[in-house]
């Protein structure tokens, strides 16, 4: 029975890769700029949904309510969807409500996510199954579902591009034991596209957002900086990775990264500038299958305009209050 079920299984996945409409291909797609000038991202994060859970509903609420109020652009989840048995439909009954509204979106893994019965290689098939899903995975480098997408303007130009990296899980390596870290292949991938769109824009850096899952350790540096400015909450401390493999300073040395967005924190929901960079913690996104102090759960938006330096950045809260609205850089440049 076990090995008909897996079967089936195995060949759904196949099934749903062949008639997506997603994208496979590194850069295939772009995405364009609405008729009012704009882009609007939201981010999710955290929603450790577990299948039948009645502590994780809140989650799937949360996430149909936000998604209706704002109309997002492009949805990018930013870790640690499930947290339970069976993972093939607690992911599914997560992802039905996001592609029910038909709206692009990204999935960047957490270390929790391949933790139950399906490895990440497994979860990112279910992720292609949907034809709204446009996460794919660059080839030869470590993780799974690393990948980048130019923002075009009106002209075709490119206006912005968005990374999405896999932040792994835990280290293996000796005396280094914590949360792991994006890697150096990763890091020499990004560099690589960064000095490429560099080139083609004359020499000048196309501003940039990063998203993953587990913190840089310069998230723990920004928070204890008094020099920092830093709006929202922080009600625990930063949970980095381990080791600090650099990937701070190549976006500091390639000069396009305006915002770094993660989750993992899920008492944290604060921004802050550190050394021209927006440090971001999305908004814990889940129910009560894991701690959360922040109630009611939410999101984090992120809002670009054409022609217009920098970004607006706000968390929507289950319910529907506005809180944390501000301007980058603005609202964190001391005066």
């Amino acid at each position: 029975m076990h090995s008909i079920k897996s079967f089936f299984f195995n060949l759904t996945l196949v099934l749903g890769c062949l008639f997506a409409t997603t994208t496979t291909a590194q850069g295939q797609r772009d995405f364009h700029f609405n008729a009012r000038g704009q882009f609007k991202i939201v981010q999710f994060s955290d929603t450790h949904y577990i299948y039948n859970n009645p502590e994780a509903q809140v989650a799937l609420k949360g996430v149909g309510e936000i998604m209706d109020a704002e109309k997002p652009d492009l949805v990018i989840i930013t870790g640690d969807l499930i947290y339970g048995q069976p993972a093939d439909q607690s992911l599914r009954t997560l992802l039905d409500v996001v592609a029910a509204r038909k709206t692009p979106f990204i999935v960047a893994f957490g270390n929790h996510d391949d933790e139950f019965d399906l490895s990440r290689e497994q979860l990112f098939q279910i992720v292609r199954s949907y034809p709204s899903n446009v996460t794919y995975n660059t080839e030869g480098i470590s993780g799974v579902g690393n990948c980048f997408f130019p923002l075009k303007g009106k002209d075709g130009k490119t206006e912005a591009v968005f990374y999405c990296f896999d932040s792994h899980s835990y280290t293996q390596l000796p005396g280094a034991k914590g949360y792991d870290f994006i890697r150096f292949d990763q890091i020499a991938w990004y560099r690589k596209q960064s000095a490429a769109f560099t080139e083609a824009n004359g020499g000048k850096p196309i501003p940039s957002l990063a998203f993953f899952h587990i913190p840089v350790p310069e998230f723990a540096y920004a928070s204890a900086d008094e020099k920092c400015i830093l709006r929202g909450t922080r009600a625990e401390h930063a949970c980095p990775s381990s080791l600090n493999s650099g990937l701070f300073a190549s976006m500091k040395e390639m000069g396009d990264i305006e915002g770094i967005f993660v989750g993992h924190d899920h008492d944290n929901d604060y921004a802050v500038n550190y050394k021209g960079i927006l440090l971001a913690y999305g908004r814990y996104s889940g129910g009560n299958t894991v701690y959360n102090d922040l109630k009611p759960n939410g999101a984090r938006v992120i809002l670009l305009t054409e022609g217009q330096p920098g970004f607006r950045t706000w968390i929507h809260l289950r319910g529907g209050d506005i809180i944390q609205d501000y301007r980058f850089p603005a609202d964190f440049t001391k005066k």
